[in-house]
């Protein structure tokens, strides 16, 4: 997981995070500030994943913003 993308980005993914994962409270974005393994536990608790899953997701979310 590259954290180090969300960090730089952080401002501008917001919105988008909240787009993809509407589980997610405004709180619990704001405390992920860029951080991709704590945006996976949130996912992972918000959605009922396994800790590999949620981190796949984030994963790939994090690749497709990468990639425009």
């Amino acid at each position: 997981m590259n954290s180090d993308t969300l960090q730089g980005d952080w401002r501008q993914l917001k919105g988008k995070v909240k787009a993809q994962w509407g589980r997610l409270t405004d709180d619990q974005i704001d405390e992920v500030n860029g951080n991709a393994e704590v945006l996976a536990g949130h996912v992972q608790k918000a959605y009922g994943l396994s800790r590999d899953e949620a981190e796949k997701n984030v994963d790939d979310w994090a690749h497709r913003y990468r990639s425009l």
